[in-house]
């Protein structure tokens, strides 16, 4: 059996052609591996996931010290 994307590659072969089919995922194909013709297992490639960043509006960020700093006695009262 060949094994381009999408295509089934029994245990046998997928033992013999690991870093081939490895490749093959690395530039998106898919591998189903199967033990006598019956699918068992998906080789897939493993994306990283997106770096998340604080906040919607990192722009308006406070400044750390900013956020240490005791309220005045005018900031006090607009609380109460």
């Amino acid at each position: 059996m060949s094994a381009s994307a999408g295509q089934v590659v029994n245990i046998g072969e997928a033992k013999t052609r690991l870093s081939d089919l490895v490749a093959q995922v690395e530039r998106g194909g898919e591998i189903t591996i199967a033990r006598a013709g019956k699918p068992v297992a998906r080789l897939t490639a493993v994306h990283p996931a997106p770096r998340r960043v604080f906040g919607l509006y990192p722009e308006l960020a406070v400044p750390r010290e900013a956020l240490l700093e005791s309220m005045s006695e005018e900031e006090l009262a607009l609380w109460e």
